[in-house]
């Protein structure tokens, strides 16, 4: 009976450390850190997840409770939340983006309340639904998944982990929050302060002109038009952002 309650604790000990790394990456990964992906359904997949990766490899047997397990408590949630906050980058450029975007067509008052993330720009959403389709049409799910399930390998479990380099390449990566952003909003952005230009032009030249009545409604729809004659290329740029998502997740994982 003590030979297999002992058993049963090594198993659990196992266990568990994969489950920490897996259960920190869920809670700060896009798509899946959502309200809708409810508690139940995290456990469940990380649970799932944990079952797959288990005999890929061999597991150390370490003490939590103990100064060794202590920090690799936190070595494996540093790494998991570090892992989904990589991936999220991508969503907030799209966030500044959009909120450039709408702020450039005046409409940075109509807000969507979103669970997740607060009051988001119509725009702001609008994007982000469109990534979340890009993502899924890649197959970014499946990517996503078998990089989490690689990286004990890269980063096995026991082993000392630089985290001055890995906390150094996610400043360096959030840099992409704006220079998206940036790439994102610019043909819109710019093709409407050509606009603006021209709507300044005509009040000088004609003061009596009520600009003000005519202006607004006139960048909503030049806007949306812009809007819709770029977005071949705004889905070019969210999917190559998660390209090199990925490709900054596949370094964070070599790093030892």
């Amino acid at each position: 009976m003590n030979l297999l309650v002992a058993e049963v604790i090594e198993y659990f000990y196992t266990l568990l450390w994969p489950m920490i790394r897996i259960s920190a990456f869920l809670l700060s990964a896009p798509f899946f850190s959502i309200r809708a992906v409810t508690v139940r359904i995290r456990v469940l997949l990380a649970t799932l997840l944990t079952w797959m990766v288990f005999p890929l490899t061999e597991w150390p047997t370490i003490d939590p409770v103990s100064a060794a397990g202590l920090r690799e408590v936190f070595s494996q949630v540093f790494i998991g939340v570090t892992m989904g906050l990589l991936l999220q980058i991508v969503n907030a450029a799209l966030i500044v983006g959009g909120q450039a975007i709408s702020s450039s067509m005046g409409l940075s008052m109509a807000n969507m309340v979103d669970p997740n993330m607060g009051n988001v720009p119509v725009i702001a959403q609008f994007l982000i639904v469109c990534s979340t389709l890009i993502f899924l049409g890649m197959g970014g799910h499946v990517i996503v998944i078998s990089l989490v399930l690689e990286s004990f390998e890269l980063l096995p479990i026991g082993k000392m982990l630089d985290i001055t380099a890995l906390a150094g390449l996610t400043i360096q990566w959030s840099s992409m929050i704006f220079l998206g952003a940036l790439l994102l909003g610019m043909p819109v952005i710019s093709s409407l302060l050509l606009i603006n230009i021209g709507l300044g032009v005509i009040t000088r030249a004609a003061p009596a002109l009520n600009i003000f009545a005519v202006g607004f409604p006139a960048m909503i729809i030049a806007g949306m038009v812009l809007l819709l004659i770029s977005m071949t290329s705004i889905g070019f740029r969210i999917n190559w952002l998660w390209q090199q998502a990925f490709d900054v997740l596949g370094q964070a994982l070599g790093i030892r």
